[in-house]
């Protein structure tokens, strides 16, 4: 499985473990519902600067998002 897939997927697991919905996600990220839903389903790209506002969203350590891809 392509890495980049393994990472939005991680996402979407991570979101709906802490049991967050995609606006809840996007407003605590300040990103766009459309861009998280984007991301969810494989189309964006994320840059740095937003993978480090998911990880603030989720309440984890950047290098989680990380772990085991």
């Amino acid at each position: 499985m392509d890495i980049k897939i393994k990472f939005w997927l991680k996402i979407k697991e991570l979101r709906k473990i802490k049991k967050i919905s995609q606006e809840q996600f996007a407003f605590k990220s300040k990103l766009h519902r459309t861009y998280i839903s984007d991301i969810e389903r494989w189309i964006k790209n994320i840059s740095l600067e937003n993978i480090e506002k998911i990880a603030l969203a989720l309440e984890i350590n950047l290098s989680d998002l990380f772990n085991n891809l």
